[in-house]
């Protein structure tokens, strides 16, 4: 790999919006948020905390409940344009 063109690839907390569940993996991305690590073995780190609102841990696919995520309000954005169906 040719130095100084590839972004830094580091731990990163990513944490569900929805059921909390948090999960250490490495990424690119950053934030200024930052969430306190506890290994197995015990040893705590700081990390970047990525707050996401959909994560295997609550999508429907996943976890077989059908639930509306709505986050946006598609649907009612949609009844306005084009009127109730």
């Amino acid at each position: 790999m040719k130095p100084g063109i590839h972004p830094d690839y580091h731990p990163v907390v990513f944490q569900d919006a929805s059921t909390g569940t948090a999960f250490l993996t490495r990424s690119t991305m950053t934030s200024s948020r930052t969430i306190d690590w506890q290994a197995p073995d015990g040893v705590v780190t700081t990390y970047p905390l990525i707050v996401v609102d959909v994560t295997s841990d609550s999508h429907p696919f996943w976890t077989g409940n059908r639930r509306l995520l709505d986050t946006a309000g598609q649907v009612e954005k949609f009844r306005r344009r084009y009127g109730p169906r």
